[in-house]
Order: structure tokens, then C-alpha cells, then sequence
């Protein structure tokens, strides 16, 4: 018995995918999985006594899991070149959001920072939900760089500016850094002259200096990444407390569920320091296997890159492999001590539903590349059934147009 007829609901679409589309599926779904694992363990504790519901945080990132999936099932049947077409339009739409939230009293503050707007009892975060599309749109620009204009590109070069400037001052300085470097490096990927990146990469350098030097808390945070222990109770307790529960994973970690630094000792456990919850529960082998994971999805961005079409399509696997992988990276190495601390989430584990929806629109992105990128996905399964007898008649009547030597 075929596959088809064993499983009735399964998406029998995916097996006419090319073989990259359908691995870089199954790892985003085990990514997904395992952090929701983790996502469950770090939060019980915080929703059962805050709100009387240890699955409470779950519970709100299963529905943006959700709702994501409706985008990512749409975005990976959906040929790029649509995509491409209404990526403006939602990237002006988030910019706007963004700006909104710097209005006084529309945005809401937490933590110190006015990145969200409110939609009943749900939070919208603008400038995570804009990522994706930073990607289709830059991939765009520099993707056909030297057939535009300079007034073109200027004009796209002042509205990039004006999203990290309004990113920043949410103020937002780590999103506002990895926006820079994911456009940084698709235009490096895209052959732009060395003298205009060198030039961007050197006012990205003096803007951040420039916001730290201004905002006390930034630099505060620099000073207590630099010596934890000099202020082990304030600046420094929440990198201290999360190098506690990495180094006492040890090897094989306490087991699932068995943090003990989560239990109201590591701030933001479930978010920012969620990777040092999973280090203290599955040790070095579980952080060595979630680091080969990381590997595997960006050699796979990376070989989707180099078979891909044409050159947007290329800018968009390695633009999702820069923001899927570095801010993974970025965010393992704030909980590690090897970074200042940041806001980065860690995708598809810490907790939030603008940064699950956009991680899963990039996901897709990745996924759609690769079915356009090989030969195998040309059209679905079904279409080449019903076009399967055409071909094979308009076959035959060439054979017998044929005159026989």
C-alpha cells in the first residue's frame, strides 16, 4: 500500500518536493518541536505563578504557531515572483507599525522598550515581523543593482536607513544590528562595490557606538558583559545566573524539566536565556547536537543558494541563512558570556508570537527557493497527471508526422 493511502492527511505535494525543500521542512518542524519542548519546560514555572496555569505561555505560542503555519503553507506554494510583487506593499505596512510605536501612548513599553503594539491581549512586534520581508526586499535592490537608477537606489538606500534609525530608537539596538548586518552581507553576497560597503559598515560602527555612548543602561550592559562578578546582585546577576545553569548541565544535562536555575532564579527564562534552560537540562551533547542542527539548516541555505536561478532567489536563501542561523548564534552566545546581552530571541524556542510568525515566513522563503531552484518542482503532482496525456498525444503525433527513412 502507497504512501498516499496510508496516511489520507498527509501532503502528498511534498513528495514530488526537491530533496533540499523537503529536509529544510523536516527541520524547521523538529525545530519547532524541540523548542516548544524546551519553550514548556523554562515557562511552567512563571505561568503557574503568575497566572495560575503552568501551560499559559504555551498555550498563547501555539496559536502563533498556528497562524504561522497558514503563512508558511501559503508561502511555500507560492511561486516567489508573487511573493516578490506584494513584499513592498507589507514591508511599508511593518514600517509603519514600527514608527507607530514611537508615537506617545500608542506603543507599550516593556522592559524599557516601546517595540509592541497592543491588539487586545496579544502584543505585535513590528520590527520582528519585518525581517522576512527586510530579506525579499534587499534581495530585490541589490539582487538587480546595476540595472537600477541611482535615484532608485538611493531612494531604497534612505528608507532602509529610516527603518534601523526607528528601530533604534525604541530603542532597540540589537535588532536594529542584525538588520544591519542581514543587509550588509546580502549586498556583500550580491558583488556591491567594496567602497559603499565599507562606507555603510563604518556608519553602522559609529552609530552603535554613538547609541551606547548615550544610553546608560547600553552601557551598562557592555561594562557587566565585560565583568559579570563586578556587580554580581544588579548588572551582573542575569549573565551570571545563566552561566550557572549552562555549566551545571555538565555533559548529559539534569533531564528534561529538571532546570533548577529556572525556578525564579534566571530572568527571562523563557526568552532571551531560554538556551541556557536547555543547556542546564540536556548538557554539552544536547547543545553540541543543537549546534549541528544550526549546521546542517545553513550548509543546506547554502546549497540551495548556489543551485538557485537567478540572483534574488540566491539573496534570499543566504539573507534567511544570515537572520535564521546568526541570530540563533548571537543569541547562544549572549547566554554563554561570549556577547553583550541582548534582546535577540532564539528562533523557534523562546517565547513570542512576532518572532515565531516571522521565523516561520522565513522558513518558508528557504523552502520555496529550493522548490524553484530544482528541476523536480515544476508543477504539482496532479497538474502533470492531467497534462500527462496531452504531452503523450502531441508525442504521437509528431512520431507519425515523422516520415520513416
Amino acid at each position: 500500500m502507497k504512501l498516499r493511502q496510508l496516511i489520507p492527511f498527509f501532503d502528498t505535494t511534498a513528495l514530488d518536493w526537491a530533496w533540499e525543500a523537503r529536509i529544510l521542512r523536516w527541520l524547521t518542524f523538529v525545530w519547532i518541536f524541540v523548542g516548544l519542548a524546551i519553550m514548556f519546560s523554562a515557562s511552567y514555572p512563571d505561568g503557574d505563578a503568575n497566572y495560575n496555569d503552568g501551560l499559559y505561555f504555551v498555550k498563547r505560542q501555539l496559536i502563533a504557531i498556528a497562524i504561522g503555519m497558514i503563512g508558511f503553507n501559503i508561502l511555500v506554494h507560492s511561486p516567489l515572483r508573487y511573493l516578490q510583487g506584494i513584499a513592498d506593499w507589507v514591508f511599508f505596512v511593518l514600517l509603519a507599525g514600527i514608527l507607530i510605536t514611537l508615537m506617545p501612548g500608542v506603543g507599550t513599553s516593556v522592559n524599557g522598550g516601546t517595540r509592541w503594539i497592543a491588539v487586545g491581549s496579544f502584543l505585535i512586534q513590528p520590527s520582528e515581523l519585518i525581517k522576512p520581508f527586510i530579506i525579499l526586499q534587499s534581495a530585490r535592490i541589490f539582487g538587480q543593482w546595476e540595472r537600477l537608477t541611482w535615484t532608485v537606489r538611493l531612494r531604497w538606500m534612505g528608507i532602509f536607513c529610516v527603518m534601523l534609525f526607528a528601530i533604534l530608537l525604541q530603542p532597540n539596538l540589537s535588532t536594529t544590528a542584525l538588520c544591519g548586518i542581514t543587509l550588509w552581507l546580502i549586498a556583500l553576497a550580491a558583488g556591491l562595490p567594496y567602497l559603499y560597503l565599507w562606507g555603510t559598515a563604518g556608519a553602522g560602527l559609529l552609530l552603535a557606538t554613538l547609541s551606547i555612548s548615550l544610553r546608560e543602561y547600553q552601557r551598562r550592559r557592555v561594562m557587566s558583559f565585560l565583568n559579570p562578578w563586578a556587580d554580581p546582585s544588579q548588572d551582573g546577576y542575569q549573565l551570571i545566573q545563566s552561566l550557572l545553569a549552562v555549566g551545571s548541565g555538565g555533559i548529559q544535562g539534569s533531564g528534561f524539566g529538571l532546570s533548577q536555575q529556572k525556578l525564579f532564579y534566571l530572568p527571562i527564562q523563557y526568552t532571551d536565556f531560554i538556551f541556557a534552560v536547555f543547556a542546564e537540562e540536556f548538557g554539552l551533547l544536547g547543545s553540541l547536537s543543537l549546534m549541528l542542527m544550526l549546521l546542517v539548516y545553513a550548509t543546506m541555505a547554502l546549497i540551495v543558494a548556489r543551485k538557485a536561478r537567478n540572483a534574488i532567489h540566491r539573496l534570499v536563501a543566504i539573507g534567511v541563512m544570515v537572520l535564521m542561523v546568526g541570530q540563533s548564534l548571537i543569541n547562544i552566545a549572549v547566554a554563554t558570556g561570549a556577547l553583550p546581552t541582548t534582546g535577540l530571541p532564539l528562533p523557534f524556542f523562546s517565547y513570542g508570537g512576532s518572532s515565531m510568525i516571522s521565523s516561520l515566513v522565513c522558513a518558508a522563503l528557504l523552502i520555496r527557493v529550493a522548490r524553484e531552484s530544482s528541476e523536480a518542482e515544476v508543477v504539482s503532482l496532479s497538474e502533470r497527471r492531467s497534462k500527462a496525456p496531452v504531452e503523450l498525444n502531441s508525442r504521437r503525433r509528431k512520431q507519425r508526422s515523422v516520415p520513416h527513412l
